[in-house]
């Protein structure tokens, strides 16, 4: 059951990003062009999404445990530290670069265009690379 709800969650996620255009990345870029000819689309977007997520935290809060989980599992780390405004910049130029983030990467995946499957596979590369150094730092 767990695994339906999240399958449909991602489903969702991905269908609300296809249809409002965030997977294209043309205009993500035209966001990040503020000097030139500027799209608020995403601005918008992310506006409209908050509304429901905060209500939905909000529910979650006040929630023994979740429906689908036998606790909560909320981040307690609060800390601003150099891994994070490290892990943060490199996501930040890489959505720059590229003009698509993780999400919208995956989404983009069913459509088979040859930049989404080069994308994925370069974070996927990424991730093992984190992996590896992770590993590797915590052993010493």
């Amino acid at each position: 059951m767990i695994r339906l709800a999240a399958f449909l969650c991602g489903a969702l996620f991905g269908f609300g990003l296809l249809v409002s255009d965030m997977a294209n990345p043309a205009r993500v870029l035209a966001f990040l062009d503020v000097t030139g000819t500027w799209d608020p689309a995403l601005a918008l977007v992310m506006v409209g999404a908050l509304i429901p997520s905060a209500a939905a935290y909000r529910w979650m809060r006040a929630r023994e445990k979740p429906l689908l989980a036998a606790s909560l599992h909320v981040p307690t780390h609060r800390t601003i530290d150099r891994n994070l405004i490290a892990g943060a910049a490199i996501f930040g130029v890489g959505w720059g670069l590229a003009g698509v983030c993780p999400g919208p990467a995956i989404a983009l995946l069913g459509t088979g265009q040859p930049f989404a499957l080069v994308f994925a596979g370069a974070m996927i590369a990424g991730m093992l690379v984190h992996g590896f150094v992770h590993r590797r730092r915590s052993a010493l």
